[in-house]
């Protein structure tokens, strides 16, 4: 069951425009019709959202695609039940980020420590712009990339991802994880020293 189908089985539906004429439609548009149960809005929200919020999930938890799936399928699913309550059509976005970091720390808080990922992982791509992310070349750099960030503490984790990877800003990244800039930059900082470190060897 897709995110969209769960959601809308959840609650009663109105009829929706096609698909095709909401591509060119704003958030805060997508957003206000969604409100109103119009399936295609919705749709077009996961669509646009859906692989940013699993691959968020997929670096915080691990590389554990399964349950990285079913906790970003949880997140939309929360969403179209919450909807009403966002104040502003724009925050959306934001309000996404933030359920699907806090899901994820609470199921990393769950765990035992571990000392390395299970070795038939895969190791996780990233986009990230900057120091660390630049050296990784090859698959044996992924992997260590991946197995260093397992190491991080879960919010340093959340921070570097959402600030590397997903391009936010310190300001936005501390109203997500309900921390000041100060301690967001703090632990962006660390976890930086901290890969670089690991990834001296591909620079």
């Amino acid at each position: 069951m897709t995110p969209v189908d769960a959601a809308q089985a959840s609650a009663p539906l109105v009829p929706s425009a096609p698909l095709e004429g909401m591509v060119e439609l704003d958030e805060a548009t997508l957003v206000a019709r969604a409100r109103d149960r119009d399936p295609a809005a919705f749709e077009m929200l996961v669509r646009r959202y859906q692989r940013r919020i699993y691959a968020l999930c997929l670096r915080m938890l691990n590389g554990a695609g399964g349950e990285a799936e079913d906790v970003a399928q949880e997140v939309f699913v929360t969403a179209w039940r919450r909807l009403p309550e966002i104040q502003h059509d724009a925050a959306f976005g934001s309000w996404l980020y933030r359920t699907a970091t806090n899901k994820c720390l609470t199921i990393l808080q769950r765990r035992k420590p571990v000392d390395e990922l299970d070795a038939h992982n895969d190791p996780v791509e990233t986009n990230a712009g900057s120091d660390p992310a630049r050296a990784v070349h090859n698959s044996e750099a992924m992997r260590a990339l991946t197995l260093a960030l397992a190491q991080l503490p879960p919010p340093q984790r959340a921070c570097w991802l959402l600030r590397e990877v997903h391009g936010r800003s310190y300001n936005e990244i501390a109203e997500l994880v309900d921390a000041t800039p100060t301690a967001v930059r703090g632990r962006i900082a660390r976890a930086r020293a901290e890969l670089a470190e690991v990834m001296k060897p591909w620079k």
